[in-house]
């Protein structure tokens, strides 16, 4: 299973759809949320939309994997689908925030966390102003709550920098093929061209 997050406007759901489209043998788990839908998004596809109740009874019924609040809504990810396609032997992504992250990492300890960031913190609020999906007020929460979240970014097993979507694209479908790979077995034919950087690389 591969954790894939980062902060808000660091572009992680663009480079997961990106290597969605590239590797047909991953499964990408769609989380549910009580947050209202974006201008284009659909229910089922970018998230699974649900009234608060609706979740409440989520929790209650222990059908989540992870749940967190963030930027004032809820968000988490139905367990029953991420264990079928586990059971079936796909390789599992979860586009999910950090907090739900650190979640699945003690629940399942062997998951695979790649934290996805922006090239500067000018440049993530550059992003999140430019969707002009949210207000001045919710702009500033969620930067203020990247701030917090870019300091996770040590613990994960891979960093990748979103300065060029193509690029970290390329970054990010490298670090699922070679640690599926290595999983199977097969390590030594998929050492080279890895071109990821680690959170120590990243902070040097």
């Amino acid at each position: 299973m591969f954790i894939v997050s980062g902060p808000s406007g660091a572009g992680k759901g663009t480079l997961v759809k990106a290597v969605a489209d590239r590797v047909p043998d991953i499964w990408v788990s769609v989380s549910a949320t009580t947050r209202e839908p974006r201008p284009g998004e659909v229910d089922g596809q970018q998230y699974l939309f649900l009234s608060s109740a609706e979740f409440d009874r989520l929790i209650a019924e222990g059908g989540l994997l992870e749940w967190a609040e963030v930027h004032g809504n809820r968000y988490g990810t139905p367990s029953e689908c991420v264990e079928k396609a586990l059971a079936e032997g796909k390789a599992v992504v979860l586009e999910i925030d950090p907090q739900g992250a650190m979640q699945v990492k003690d629940r399942v300890p062997e998951s695979v966390l790649v934290f996805i960031s922006a090239p500067s913190f000018d440049e993530l609020r550059r992003r999140i102003e430019g969707r002009g999906a949210e207000t001045a007020e919710e702009v500033e929460r969620r930067l203020r709550t990247a701030e917090v979240e870019m300091l996770f970014a040590g613990t994960y097993d891979f960093v990748v920098i979103n300065d060029d979507v193509r690029r970290a694209a390329d970054e990010l479908e490298s670090i699922i093929k070679r640690v599926t790979a290595r999983d199977c077995g097969q390590d030594s034919e998929c050492d080279e061209g890895h071109d990821s950087r680690d959170p120590e690389e990243v902070k040097d």
